[in-house]
């Protein structure tokens, strides 16, 4: 199997990848269902405590748009990062955490579950798929005013979202592969689609324009290399930044967003670097450069990975907003957490079918009866 033929296999491939059409009609549908269910539960609220004086049930609930939403998203994906740079996990670990929070608030809104309550039981998940192991304890004492119990008790609620799928293939390996290989071919060691020699290679790499207008061409095997160093420092910051905050996950594959990193780095250097992998007789060169520059574009426009003075202030307003529509059925994740190991396994929305729970219910009470007829009846 070709590399291209293992990525088509996976799950980030065949759940995970959209168009920008699709992304929008996702969240779209996601937003609007959440809104009804919140509407529904907030009036249900209110007709019991109209019974007794407290509300009114006609008020009106204003919910959260979709723009709303992915702005709180994006700012808790930021703090996801902040949190994992502050217990000192590794780049993946980080960036699968981020990946988990941006998949599950696909078909999940924050109006349902707040973003806050999801990121720690994100990360902590990520420890354990990418194999870095973290103590529960040690883990939950990093947070304020956060019980180990707070941390877990979401992460059934997060798989199902991510539809068990833990899976996420990262850029990051790519572009380090990609760095090495260009510094061979720095160092005139390199080989190319052409069957060049690896002397000519250099050559025709030391006489790529600079990375700058107005800087003169590298001259030396030496100066080359620290220019592949550099470029690689700064498409390495542009995939722990933009790539995590951005939709490239979901609208690109891992090599598009290491390569369209580099484009962004040194586009000089990227375009030598890619004319050594296809030959210029490729049909798919055109098209599979189109799409670089259309993924190196989404990476530029991306924000800044600190939210500013004026992001804060309506992120500010966003989470106000949020106080009044979230749903009052879905705020108590730790009791909701309890109540499904206790009555199912949590399929549905309140657990196993109704028939089912009454059933382990029944058997419950009649093991308790027969523990309490061991010795006999009551005197």
């Amino acid at each position: 199997m070709t590399e291209d033929e293992i990525y088509r296999a996976s799950t980030q491939y065949r759940l995970w990848s959209f168009t920008p059409e699709m992304l929008h009609s996702m969240r779209s549908t996601t937003n609007a269902l959440a809104a009804d269910g919140v509407r529904r539960a907030i009036h249900s609220l209110d007709m019991r405590n109209d019974s007794v004086g407290v509300e009114d049930p006609s008020r009106e609930v204003d919910c959260l748009t979709v723009e709303e939403e992915q702005k709180l998203v994006w700012y808790y994906c930021t703090k996801t990062v902040d949190f994992a740079d502050f217990c000192n996990l590794p780049t993946h670990v980080k960036a699968t955490a981020v990946q988990y929070m941006k998949r599950f608030y696909l078909s999940n809104s924050p109006m349902t579950y707040h973003p806050k309550e999801m990121m720690p039981s994100a990360l902590f998940l990520a420890t354990k798929t990418e194999n870095h192991y973290t103590p529960l304890k040690a883990f939950a004492s990093k947070l304020d005013r956060t019980k180990p119990e707070d941390v877990v008790a979401p992460e059934f609620l997060l798989t199902q979202g991510l539809r068990f799928t833990f899976d996420v293939r990262h850029p990051l390996l790519g572009l380090e592969g990609g760095f090495m290989e260009l510094l061979a071919l720095a160092n005139g060691k390199g080989h190319s689609s052409s069957q060049d020699s690896s002397s000519k290679l250099q050559r025709e790499m030391l006489g790529i324009d600079s990375a700058k207008e107005g800087r003169p061409k590298t001259e030396s095997a030496e100066d080359m290399v620290l220019r592949v160093k550099n470029a690689h420092g700064k498409a390495k910051e542009i995939l722990k930044t933009s790539a995590l905050l951005t939709d490239a996950y979901f609208l690109y594959t891992p090599s598009q967003i290491w390569f369209s990193s580099l484009f962004l780095a040194d586009e000089p250097l990227a375009q030598f670097y890619f004319k050594t992998k296809f030959p210029l007789s490729s049909e798919l060169k055109t098209k599979i450069l189109s799409t670089l520059r259309q993924c190196s574009d989404h990476l530029r426009s991306s924000v800044s990975a600190k939210p500013g003075e004026l992001e804060l202030k309506e992120l500010t307003r966003i989470d106000k907003k949020l106080y009044k529509c979230r749903n009052p059925e879905k705020i108590d994740l730790v009791g909701i957490n309890k109540a499904q190991k206790r009555d199912g396994d949590g399929t549905g929305d309140d657990g196993l079918d109704e028939k089912i729970i009454k059933k382990r219910k029944l058997a419950r009470e009649n093991s308790m009866k027969e523990a309490e007829e061991v010795f006999g009846p009551a005197l």
